[in-house]
This record gives C-alpha cells, structure tokens and sequence, in this order.
C-alpha cells in the first residue's frame, strides 16, 4: 500500500501550477496539437481522441484554467499552450455554424454537434476575451449566442431538422440541466466582461427554465425530473445559478441554490465534498472533481453574501477532498509500447503529473465498480484549475468594507499577510493597508481556548468573524487557539460501505481505505482506532 499525497504541504497556489503544468502538456502531435481529452492511466495508460469532446470541450476548460491561474496567482503560462488551445477553440466554431462542434474521426470534418459543450466553447471564448482582450474570440461569442437563438428556443428545442440540413449529427443530450443549462455560467461571465445584452438576455431565458422546471423552492434533486444522473451538469449549473444571482443582486435566486445546497446537493456530495461521477450511482466510490470544484464555487458565493458557515464548507472541501486528490506522484504510470510513436502512448506519466480526475475520498482507486480502471480526464484539470483561482482570489478580500480572512491558508498579497495555522504554531495575519480586519472563526473553535496578541483593541463578533477595527499596519496580530479533533463518517448511502475520517480542523489526518493502493492520507486502523 502506498500513500500519494502529502495533505500538509500543498498550497492552492501550487496545486494551481501544477494543473497548469498538466494542460500545457496535452497537445496530439499526430492531430495538428488538437489537445487529447481521454485519458486512461491503469491499467493500459494512454491520451486519447473523443468525437464528443476534444475540440469542442478541452480548450475551453484549459484557455478557462491556464488564463485564469496567470490572473490569480501570477503564472507565467506558455503563450504556445494558450495559442494552441485558442486555434483548437477557434477550429471547433469553424463549422457551417457559429457552435462549438466535434470531428467523428481526427482525419474527418466538424460534423458533431451535442448542446453538452456550449459551455466549454463559450468559456474559452469568454477566458481570451477577459484576460487577452482578444476582438476575434468576441466576436465568435456573438455569433455563438446569435446562433443559439436562431436554431434553439426553451421552450421548443433545437431545430433538429436545420441542423441536420447543416450536415450535423445532432447529439441529443439527457434534457436540458444536461445540455443547453450548463452555458448558463459562461453568459454570465461574458456578460460581466463585455456588457453584451444578449448574452444576459440568453443566461435570463437560461435561469427561468432552470428554476421553474428544475431548481425548485424545495431545493430537492429529484432524478426522474433532473432526467439526467450526469452530477456535473447539476453542479455546474447550481454554480451558474450562483453567479447570476451575484451578478443581479437577486437575494431570491441566491436562496433559491442555497435552498438545493443544502437539501438536494447531498444525494450528490458527502461531507468532505467528494462528489460521484453519476449521482445515485450504487457500488461505485468513483468521484468527479468537476463537481466538487463547483460545490466550492458556490459555497464560496454564498459565504460572500452573509452565510460564513459555508466558507468552512470551502475550506474542508479544499483541505480534505481537491488538494489532497491533485496527482503528483506519477511513478505508477508506464509508457506501454510504442513501436509506431504514436503521441498518445508517450511521456504519460510527465504529462499527467498535476492532473485531476474521478478520485475516492481515500484515494485515486476506489472500491467497487471503480476499483479496475483509474482515468484523468484532460477536461477536468482545466475546471478544476479554474475553481481552485476563485478559491485563491477569496482566500483573502480587500474590498469597500475592509479586511476580509475567509479561508485559513498561508496568503500574500499586497495588501495583507496570512500565516495558517495548519502550518504555523497558530494564526498570524499582518495588514499591509490600513482598514477594518475580519477573521472568519471556525465553528469548531472553542472561544475559551482562543488567546489574542498583538491586537490594538479586543475583537467584535460579526456574523461568524472577529472585527478588529483598527488594527494599525504592519503590527501582526497572533490568534492561538487548537486544531480541534473530531471524527466524521461518510454516509454509506453515497459510497460502497461508511467511510471513517478523523480530522484536525478542517483537514483529514487519517481515513479508512479499505486496504487500496495510492491512497492520501494515512491509515486510520493502523492508528490504533
């Protein structure tokens, strides 16, 4: 048995850097560098061509995630990468209509059209716009939407018959959380850049057949009314649900996802934040990091908008499930033979290292139906990568009303110092400009126990924080208190059978693992519990 991650040291800022490292290095040389999106690597390891996806739904997510991360922590991505990526984009809405399409074969034309990838089309679109202020991916995105209201209405569909004049396949998806919903976060984003109307007026239609027909009032999933079991799109289309409400200052749509947040999002998420490839799925640990990098995503809205106990949420979903699930380690991944050189049988171990894929809670291989095959699929190291820059940028805020320290990593910016105390003997935070601090204080924390230094004056409850309201700059303020111990069981109605998880805060320090190999924590049994 062997232990691949190592839960103390990993930054979100390097976890950040190494899926970078992972989508700069995807690229089919025998496809004119059109990025791989199937990846296998046990037990036969290889990079693959999907006539679903590859040139309609991996560029996006990577321009999404390398753009990003050069953004957020200040990456220098290869500009090769991003130009790849960007003619891999671009290719893929150079078929006889302005949408995102696919190739059956990588020899043939564009003649593969699923709704399904609307929204990694539009967010590569929508990435060159905002950080390469790029005119022709704009007005690619135009056309996109133009496109879409001409061919698609929500209340009657694609028009099949068009499309198939076109000299498409149309690629029906399983309903519209599965297809058409999913763009919903993209329009929004590309709106918030551009102010382009009907990109708002899209997402609007987008919103109301999403919370009239899906997303009730009584926040529930139900599958037979969902139709689709793809845990993604109803992730991702919560988290769309989210930046709307954001965007719009709508204190009703953001109750509307807080409402399924906390009562249909657990038939498809346990407490660490591990999600399932296909929710209600029976005898099968497999995750999907997708999923859960949007259930952070939306509890990091919400915990901007007055509900702090999901920023807890964050922070254990980040400690105990994303950082901790990232593959580093690569040694058990083997080139097989090659005798012809082709690309996608080479370098695998190197060119995942950094991936993301479709972990366990304890491991890369999971019990049940998963337990003979371990992929990492190139799309979701780029979503991933984008929700760990937006776990990043909360990290810490500095905004109108002062001094924001959501989430207890080790941080620098310019205007603030943090030191974790899951790295440090306790919580140390500096300000570098002057203003109002507050400190998220974890429900966990025995107020008792909690000793303050270096503070101008004694702190104010606020709301799940502590105010000092006028901390003077460059005089650190110290807040010792103890890692509670505490002890969590993932529900069996999720996994194969209960999993235990003893925990430090919010970060894991054992878990059982049934005894597989390439697991991230240690064994809790061979703790003596």
């Amino acid at each position: 048995m062997s232990k691949v991650a190592d839960v103390n040291t990993t930054s979100i800022a390097e976890a950040i850097r190494m899926g970078c490292h992972t989508m700069q290095n995807v690229f089919n040389a025998d496809d004119d560098f059109i990025p791989f999106f199937r990846s296998v690597v046990y037990p036969d390891a290889s990079l693959e061509f999907h006539a679903g996806h590859s040139e309609s739904h991996v560029p996006g997510r990577h321009l999404n995630g390398l753009l990003n991360a050069e953004d957020a922590i200040g990456i220098s991505v290869e500009e090769e990468a991003i130009q790849k990526h960007r003619k891999a984009a671009f290719f893929s809405f150079g078929g006889p209509v302005t949408l995102p399409l696919n190739r059956q074969t990588p020899d043939g034309p564009l003649v593969n059209f699923s709704p399904h990838n609307i929204r990694e089309g539009l967010h590569g679109l929508y990435a060159l716009v905002k950080y390469r202020d790029d005119d022709e991916a704009r007005e690619l995105s135009e056309r996109c939407i133009a496109a879409i209201f001409e061919l698609w209405s929500p209340d009657n569909g694609w028009d099949a018959d068009r499309l198939r004049n076109l000299g498409l396949n149309y690629l029906a998806t399983q309903g519209f959380i599965h297809g058409e919903a999913r763009m919903l976060g993209p329009l929004v984003k590309l709106y918030r850049v551009t102010g382009y109307g009907p990109a708002l007026e899209l997402a609007l239609a987008c919103m109301e057949k999403a919370t009239s027909e899906f997303f009730l009032e009584d926040g529930e999933y139900d599958l037979d009314r969902f139709i689709t079991a793809h845990t993604h799109s109803t992730t991702c289309v919560l988290s769309s649900l989210a930046q709307l409400a954001e965007l719009l200052e709508d204190a009703s749509l953001l109750q509307r996802v807080k409402r399924f947040f906390d009562n249909g999002l657990w038939k498809m998420r346990d407490q660490l934040g591990w999600s399932p490839e296909a929710a209600l799925k029976e005898n099968c640990d497999d995750g999907e990091m997708n999923n859960t990098g949007d259930i952070l995503e939306t509890a990091l809205i919400l915990g901007r908008h007055g509900f702090p106990e999901y920023l807890e949420d964050a922070e254990r979903i980040l400690r105990c499930h994303i950082l901790p699930a990232q593959l580093r380690d690569v040694s058990f991944i083997t080139d097989p033979p090659n005798p012809d050189s082709i690309d996608g049988l080479r370098d695998l171990a190197n060119r995942h290292r950094g991936a993301f894929g479709f972990p366990a809670p304890y491991g890369h291989r999971s019990l049940g139906e998963g337990r003979h095959k371990m992929s990492f699929n190139m799309d979701v190291v780029g979503g991933t990568v984008g929700s760990l820059c937006e776990a990043y940028r909360d990290t810490t805020r500095n905004d109108s009303v002062g001094h924001h320290v959501n989430l207890l990593f080790d941080h620098e910016t310019d205007a603030i110092t943090v030191r974790s105390p899951y790295t440090h003997d306790r919580l140390e935070i500096e300000l570098k400009v002057e203003g109002p601090l507050f400190v998220r204080i974890p429900t966990w924390l025995d107020h008792d126990s909690l000793r303050i230094e270096g503070a101008h004056d004694d702190p104010v409850p606020a709301n799940g924080f502590l105010l000092f309201a006028r901390q003077p700059v460059g005089v650190p303020i110290r807040l010792d208190f103890p890692l509670s111990s505490g002890q969590l069981i993932l529900a069996a109605d999720l996994h194969v059978q209960p999993i235990r998880v003893e925990l430090l805060g919010d970060a894991v320090v054992a878990m059982e693992n049934f005894d597989t190999d390439l697991t991230f924590f240690d064994p809790l049994d061979d703790r003596g519990d």
